[in-house]
């Protein structure tokens, strides 16, 4: 899965979002998004593999956590606007967060354990 731009620590780093719950799409753009002060949709693109409808999905859910921040960009003529998209706190705060929610399935998977234990006696 060696994408243009992507190291072997990235590639990683994208494996154990995926494996948090994050798609596939989020977790190249997070990563990408990451060594990056601010980009385009288009760069993202070019960087991941990914395709338009693919990193739109993406970005749309990432604003919607609030992690992504979306500029609009002055650009001559006609045409689609062109948008600037950088993260809306550091990628470490990110993981944080990852991590919390992460936590709290693990406790609630140990409840429900506990739960049938007791149930099945």
């Amino acid at each position: 899965m060696t994408d243009k731009g992507f190291t072997k620590k990235d590639e990683m780093l994208v494996e154990l979002l995926i494996r948090t719950g994050l798609s596939k799409n989020m977790a190249k753009t997070l990563v990408f998004l990451r060594k990056k002060e601010e980009t385009t949709s288009v760069e993202i693109e070019s960087a991941t593999g990914l395709r338009q409808p693919e990193v739109s999905i993406a970005m749309q859910e990432l604003r919607r956590r609030k992690w992504v921040t979306k500029r609009d960009i002055k650009k001559e003529g006609k045409g689609r606007p062109v948008h600037s998209n950088k993260l809306s706190i550091p990628f470490d705060k990110i993981i944080e967060i990852i991590e919390a929610e992460e936590r709290k399935k693990i406790e609630m998977i140990e409840e429900s354990i506990k739960q049938l234990k007791e149930l099945a006696k």
